[in-house]
């Protein structure tokens, strides 16, 4: 089983826990998204499929599932020596990326750091691609007022019902999503864990990506000198990421692919992992 095999590490002086699957291929890391997410969550269907024809490697980002406890602020800054060390720990000089969501921010900050690193990119629903997202000043304001979001993952822990609504609102299959009964359980435990550790309801690197008039952290005027082959994802029906900002991000990299996946949300490795899976091998196999 893909989550069975795994190796605990200390990397920039945090706990790290990295899964393994697949013994042949070229080498791949898969980065999670934010909030609720885990490398056994969001990865479940698709690292096995992957397994096949590469070398699979998938962590748990630090503050979330077994990578835990950290001190300190993990912002983009941060996740860019990150990934360097944990690649060098790893044994890995290149390895291509492919993240969710915050995964696919941080990865595309690194790629664009250390492309020598990088063999290709695979980015699904990126946060970072915007100079401004709705209502800016008052996320921001949430953001910043004091206890606010830990307070948020002590309701989420205390009232695992809300959860239950959040993932039935935002996947397109609702319940009938396959593993459901599976996917809530992992994010329940991990609303109870970030909780226990006393973690805000948000990842640092959303927090701090925020200013009060516009973002702080916005990748897109960096995309032209992005110099690994990149595949752009998004669900069709991402209420979180728009089709423009992905549309720009696609004509601002030299050698990049846009591809939409229908029926599919944010999380379109629950929505759709048989499709992403499928678009994500036809893309590393053509790449030189």
């Amino acid at each position: 089983m893909t989550f069975d095999d795994y190796t605990d590490l200390t990397v920039c002086g945090g706990p790290v826990r990295v899964y393994r699957a697949g013994d042949t291929g070229p080498p791949l890391l898969l980065l999670h998204g934010a909030m609720l997410d885990t490398a056994h969550g969001v990865w479940r269907r698709v690292a096995p499929a992957l397994a096949a024809d590469f070398r699979v490697y998938l962590i748990d980002l630090p503050r979330h599932g077994a990578s835990r406890p950290w001190r300190g602020v993990l912002d983009d800054a941060f996740f860019r020596r990150f990934l360097h060390e944990l690649l060098d720990a790893l044994g890995l000089p290149q390895v291509a990326l492919i993240g969710l969501s915050l995964g696919a921010g941080i990865a595309t900050g690194f790629a664009l750091e250390h492309s020598e690193r990088v063999s290709s990119l695979v980015a699904i629903g990126p946060g970072g691609l915007d100079a401004k997202r709705p209502a800016q000043l008052l996320t921001w304001l949430v953001m910043r007022t004091p206890g606010l979001l830990r307070a948020g993952t002590w309701c989420l822990a205390r009232f695992p019902g809300a959860i239950r609504r959040s993932m039935v609102a935002n996947l397109t299959a609702g319940e009938q999503t396959p593993d459901f009964e599976e996917i809530m359980a992992a994010a329940v435990g991990e609303a109870r864990a970030k909780h226990r550790y006393g973690e805000k309801a948000l990842d640092d690197w959303q927090i701090e990506s925020y200013g009060p008039r516009s973002m702080r952290l916005n990748l897109l005027p960096e995309l032209p000198r992005l110099a690994v082959p990149t595949l752009w994802v998004r669900g069709a029906d991402d209420p979180l990421v728009g089709a423009g900002a992905l549309a720009k991000a696609h004509a601002a990299t030299p050698d990049s692919r846009l591809a939409t996946i229908a029926g599919a949300g944010h999380i379109v490795t629950y929505d759709r992992p048989d499709e992403l899976v499928n678009l994500v091998r036809e893309f590393l196999e053509s790449v030189p």
